[in-house]
C-alpha cells in the first residue's frame, strides 16, 4: 500500500471518531411522572370526588352584539370526570349507599 492511502484513511478514522465524540447526544433524565388528567385535560386534583365537579376555569371568546371579538371571558369547566373504565352510570347517577367510612 502506498503511504498516502493510509495517511487518507487514518484521517477519515480520526474524523469519523471526533464526530461521534461530540455529536452524541446527552442521555436524558428520567421522564417526568405524568399527572392524572381527566378527560377535559385538567388534572384530578381541580375534581371534586363526592360531586364529581370540576373546580377549573376555561378561556372563552366573546363576541359583541355585532360579531365582533370581544375579549375573553373565564367560564366553569362543565365536564363530570368520568375518566373511564367506571360504568358511566354510576358518574351521571347519585349514589344509593352511604360511603363507608
Amino acid at each position: 500500500m502506498d503511504p498516502v492511502s493510509l495517511v487518507v484513511g487514518a484521517v477519515l478514522l480520526v474524523t469519523g471518531f471526533v464526530a461521534g465524540r461530540l455529536g452524541r447526544r446527552r442521555p436524558a433524565g428520567p421522564p417526568p411522572v405524568p399527572t392524572p388528567v381527566c378527560g377535559c385535560g385538567h388534572p384530578l386534583s381541580q375534581h371534586d370526588t363526592g360531586t364529581n365537579t370540576c373546580y377549573a376555569e376555561l378561556r372563552r371568546d366573546t363576541f359583541d352584539k355585532r360579531g365582533r371579538w370581544a375579549g375573553h371571558s373565564w367560564v366553569p369547566c362543565t365536564c363530570r370526570q368520568y375518566v373511564g373504565p367506571r360504568p358511566i352510570d354510576e358518574v351521571f347517577l347519585p349514589r344509593v349507599l352511604p360511603p363507608s367510612d
